[in-house]
């Protein structure tokens, strides 16, 4: 099924009612404004003021003409008083819109910042399993599109939505005052006019969706003949693509010819309509000046009026719309502000661990898998200072392991405990300080080299990363570079060989300092000269430390204390690499001759 292309059939989608439960939504975003109240509050007082001064300027311009005539006015007795009043009214109305664009806008840019700062927070700190159910590119769009979205509400949406509710109201109380009988006749017609447009408009839109809808699907199959191109010469079915996709085009002229020739007789309609109504409150008011009933002034002012009314009636259909849709944004929002997360203020003093793990009858499963057990009622303990080696086919649970030793997600069943205490009683952050981790894949940021084996530690001195790069080897080849340790790596590190993001992430490691060492079998794409130089810094690193090693190429793992065979998510198999190789027919001996043949 092909998805919408279009933006516009996008942002309908995203149209949440406008009910209780939703507005609620809504002030649920709102509290980053109150931080600024005051400035919101003198924007909505410039508001209601430039709005009641643009509305005294069609009463002016009728007395204008009125004192041109000779008719007798309140306050006026030449032109030059009225013309003089009408420039001060647009100078003034000037500084009170200036004043309340610039409030609005200044309200509108700090809590917007806030709300991107409190979302990036609160994902920052989120727990695995919230990443797990998630794109970045979905979470992106909550900081980007989603706050855009809300930015446009709180700064131009709110203030045009007030704006026209304001002349909306005076401008019709006012009419009402100048020219009642008028004002009676023109209610009389104008809101059947207006049902019929927004019951034709909402048709001529559900076409355009509808066109988009069906230019999509013409798109998918340009998109992927495209991506597919060999398959399809290969096949020789260039003319089938090409007459699939004439067949496709021709639904979207059939529909978009609907559609014009609806939004055809929509616009024939409101022409009809709109002069229409103007051509009967214009004779009915020429008979009342003709009574004497109303001045040519007036009627003048009462036009320009209702002009403004049907402005603010035409307007707020849209501004409904942005609501609706910043409504949709702020409950996307809610979702991740109001998410529970790992945030926990960290104890004083620094927490620093021996070493010793013990995983005590622990069973797993994701919490996107239920149904399946990844882990079964595993139990063994690590020593401080040994270094064990975790063997087994892909998806025996290895990597869930270290997953759980690292907090990333809360356990089913049975302890993890370290130094004796349940990992879970320790505080977050202090514990995970003392876990170090060395992936296979290495991801560097796209800073220098000096801001990667920083990031380690974020208050070392130069000096310090300079040893660390040192104890990693890595600190020959960021000498030869001309900007040294200010060399910037590129996006994901991508600059860097992957002998050299290795070491980086050694070095990064190393000025961790951790108590616990997690090796992601971090020399298995490495050539046999950058494996050797690895492989010495990686031996630097384990010195004195607790160190875990997920192996994949076991003739890494020959000095390890201790080898674990994980099968299907229980120990199978403990022992040094000798004691495992004379086993007969066991995993390990058996993964050892298929690896050596």
């Amino acid at each position: 099924m092909a998805k919408r292309s279009n933006a516009e059939a996008l942002r309908e989608e995203e149209k949440r009612p406008l009910n209780k439960t939703n507005l609620n939504k809504l002030l649920g975003i709102f509290r980053f404004a109150l931080p600024y109240k005051w400035w919101f509050i003198a924007g909505l007082i410039c508001l209601f003021l430039s709005s009641v001064m643009l509305l005294a300027f069609p009463y002016l311009a009728g007395e204008l003409l009125d004192v041109a005539s000779g008719k007798p006015v309140s306050y006026f007795s030449t032109i030059n008083e009225v013309a003089l009043s009408l420039v001060a009214i647009l100078f003034i109305q000037g500084i009170f819109s200036f004043v309340r664009v610039f409030t609005f806008s200044w309200v509108s840019e700090n809590s917007l910042a806030d709300v991107r700062k409190a979302a990036y927070e609160k994902i920052i700190w989120m727990p695995m399993s919230f990443f797990d159910n998630r794109r970045v590119g979905e979470l992106m769009s909550r900081v980007t599109t989603d706050v855009g979205t809300l930015s446009e509400m709180f700064s131009v949406t709110l203030a045009e939505l007030l704006r026209q509710f304001i002349t909306l109201i005076l401008g019709t109380v006012l009419i009402f005052f100048l020219a009642p009988e008028l004002t009676a006749f023109m209610l009389l017609t104008f809101p059947v006019l207006v049902v019929l447009a927004i019951i034709f408009g909402k048709y001529i839109r559900k076409l355009s969706r509808k066109t988009q809808d069906q230019l999509a699907d013409a798109n998918v199959i340009v998109e992927e003949s495209l991506q597919s191109i060999t398959v399809v010469k290969a096949f020789t079915n260039e003319m089938f693509e090409l007459n699939r996709y004439a067949r496709s085009l021709n639904t979207v002229i059939q529909v978009a010819i609907r559609t014009a020739r609806a939004r055809g007789l929509f616009i024939s309609f409101i022409i009809f309509a709109l002069f229409g109504g103007i051509v009967a409150v214009g004779w009915y008011g020429a008979l009342l000046v003709q009574s004497g009933a109303l001045t040519v002034g007036k009627l003048f002012s009462f036009v320009i009026y209702t002009s403004f009314i049907g402005g603010s009636i035409a307007g707020l259909g849209d501004m409904f719309s942005q609501l609706q849709r910043s409504i949709g944004a702020s409950e996307r929002l809610l979702e991740i502000l109001e998410g529970e997360d790992e945030l926990q203020t960290e104890v004083a003093g620094r927490l620093k661990l021996n070493g010793e793990v013990t995983f005590s009858n622990v069973s797993f499963s994701y919490p996107t898998r239920t149904d399946f057990k990844v882990l079964k009622d595993l139990d063994f303990t690590i020593r401080p200072g040994e270094k064990i080696a975790l063997v087994g086919p892909s998806g025996s649970g290895k990597s869930t392991i270290i997953n759980l030793l690292m907090r990333f997600y809360p356990l089913n069943n049975g302890r993890i405990m370290a130094d004796g205490k349940d990992i879970s009683d320790y505080n977050l952050t202090a514990y995970r300080r003392n876990l170090g981790i060395v992936p296979q894949e290495v991801i560097l940021f796209g800073g220098t080299i000096r801001e990667n084996i920083g990031y380690g530690k974020n208050d070392a001195t130069p000096e310090q990363i300079r040893e660390a790069a040192r104890k990693a080897n890595a600190l020959e080849f960021i000498e030869r570079f001309p900007e040294k340790f200010d060399t910037v790596v590129g996006e994901r590190g991508m600059k860097l060989s992957g002998g050299q993001r290795q070491r980086i992430a050694i070095a990064r490691a190393i000025l961790k300092d951790p108590s616990i060492l997690i090796l992601d079998e971090a020399t298995s794409s490495l050539d046999a000269q950058s494996e050797v130089l690895v492989q010495q810094a990686l031996e630097k690193l384990m010195e004195g430390r607790t160190t875990i090693i997920i192996a994949h190429r076991l003739s890494t793992i020959k000095k390890v204390d201790r080898i674990f065979v994980i099968k299907d998510g229980a120990l199978a198999e403990t022992g040094s690499h000798t004691e495992l190789t004379g086993v007969q027919n066991g995993i390990y001996s058996n993964l050892l001759k298929l690896q050596l043949h």
